[in-house]
């Protein structure tokens, strides 16, 4: 299945990928997705190429209950986003990878990151999204999908509000 998102963010390319690498807005976010547990890595910088890595365990509230039996009561989930080194005008592209441990799902693809008018950015995931379940492949594709997408928009929230508290530069 094919998903592509986009969020926007309130700040110009260069601060936007600041904000993508600084780890207390990972953490944060991280925890604004429901992570009962957390690690996050960041290695790199944001001037320059940089990878940000998350492991999180989330509880499968969201996940249909028919389809509950596949992952248990919770899902370790694990994202990677490499981003690569920035464009004269800060833009950037990147690869993103979501695996979820113990269940046959996983999500890779291409990032972007580029300006879209006076301070504002967008960010965008786009990629394929596999589960390799016989009969059940589809639907937890969907849910899957579902709870990217709405990881996604708490994402945008907290990196909106984020901005807001920091202003426009965060700092790596």
């Amino acid at each position: 299945m094919r998903l592509s998102v986009t969020i926007d963010l309130p700040t110009d390319a260069r601060a936007a990928a600041r904000l993508l690498a600084d780890p207390e807005y990972v953490h944060q976010k991280v925890r604004a997705s429901g992570a009962l547990e957390q690690h996050v890595d960041i290695t790199g910088a944001p001037d320059e190429a940089f990878t940000v890595t998350t492991r999180r365990a989330l509880p499968t509230d969201q996940i249909p209950a028919h389809l509950r039996g596949f992952v248990g009561t919770r899902i370790d989930v694990r994202q990677v986003e490499a981003w690569e080194a920035p464009a004269a005008d800060g833009s950037r592209v990147g690869t993103v990878v979501v695996e979820i441990a113990g269940a046959p799902v996983r999500l890779s693809g291409r990032t972007a990151l580029a300006a879209s008018g006076a301070g504002s950015t967008t960010v965008t995931y786009d990629g394929e999204l596999r589960a390799t379940v016989p009969l059940f492949g589809s639907a937890i594709e969907q849910a899957t999908a579902d709870a990217i997408r709405s990881a996604l928009e708490v994402e945008q929230d907290v990196a909106r509000h984020w901005i807001a508290g920091h202003g426009a530069t965060p700092q790596p």
